[in-house]
C-alpha cells in the first residue's frame, strides 16, 4: 500500500479496533480539522483526513495504564499500520502526536495534528455544556474555557498553545477554524 489509504479503509480500521461512541466521534473531528487545514495549506486532504481518522484507532485496545512502564498507544497502532503498508508519514504524524513516544513532529501534517488533537476534544466539552451546541460556539466561549483549569481538565492547554504557534496560526483563528471545520459534522458528533 504505497499509496494513501482510502477512507473507507482508515474506517473500516478505526471501526475494527474502536468500540467507544465518543473515541469515534473524537476521532472523526480530528478528522473534519485536519482535512479543513489540509485545504487551507494546499495539502493532500485524503492523506492528512485519514491520518486524522486513524490517529487513535489502537487507543481503546491499547491504552497506556498509569502504572505501566509500557507506553503502547498510539506504538501498537503504528505497529499494525506498518504491517498493512501504511504510508511512513501517516507513521510519523501518529507516533508524533503523543508527547510521550519520543518522537517529534516533522512535518507539517504531524505538526498540525498535535494543534488540533487536544483542541477537538476541548470543542467537544465547550459544546455539550451549552444550550445551543457547537451551532453559534465562538472562540471567545472556548478561550475563557481555556483558562478555567478545573474544566475539562485533562485537556492539554499547553500543547493547544505550543502547537498553535508552531504551526503559525492566531489562536483566535485557530479555534474559530477548528469549531468551523466540526460544525460541517455536528450531525455526526451529535452537537
Amino acid at each position: 500500500m504505497s499509496d494513501v489509504p482510502s477512507r473507507e479503509q482508515a474506517l473500516a480500521l478505526m471501526q475494527e479496533y474502536t468500540d467507544n461512541l465518543n473515541l469515534r466521534k473524537h476521532m472523526y473531528a480530528v478528522e473534519a480539522a485536519m482535512r479543513a487545514y489540509a485545504r487551507k495549506y494546499g495539502e493532500d486532504e485524503d492523506l492528512w483526513g485519514v491520518t486524522g481518522l486513524i490517529h487513535d484507532f489502537d487507543y481503546e485496545r491499547f491504552p497506556n495504564e498509569a502504572l505501566s512502564p509500557v507506553e503502547e498507544h498510539p506504538s501498537s497502532g503504528v505497529a499494525i499500520l506498518r504491517e498493512n503498508g501504511w504510508p511512513d508519514e501517516i507513521l510519523h504524524a501518529v507516533m508524533a502526536h503523543a508527547e510521550h513516544t519520543g518522537v517529534e513532529p516533522e512535518t507539517l501534517m504531524a505538526r498540525t495534528l498535535r494543534a488540533v488533537d487536544e483542541l477537538t476534544g476541548f470543542v467537544v466539552a465547550c459544546s455539550l455544556v451549552r444550550p445551543t451546541g457547537i451551532s453559534d460556539l465562538k472562540s471567545k466561549s472556548v478561550k475563557k474555557k481555556l483558562k478555567d483549569r478545573s474544566f475539562a481538565a485533562a485537556v492539554n492547554r499547553e500543547e493547544i498553545r505550543e502547537y498553535t504557534e508552531i504551526i503559525g496560526e492566531d489562536l483566535t483563528e485557530h479555534i474559530d477554524f477548528v469549531i468551523e471545520a466540526m460544525r460541517g459534522i455536528a450531525d455526526t458528533l451529535e452537537l
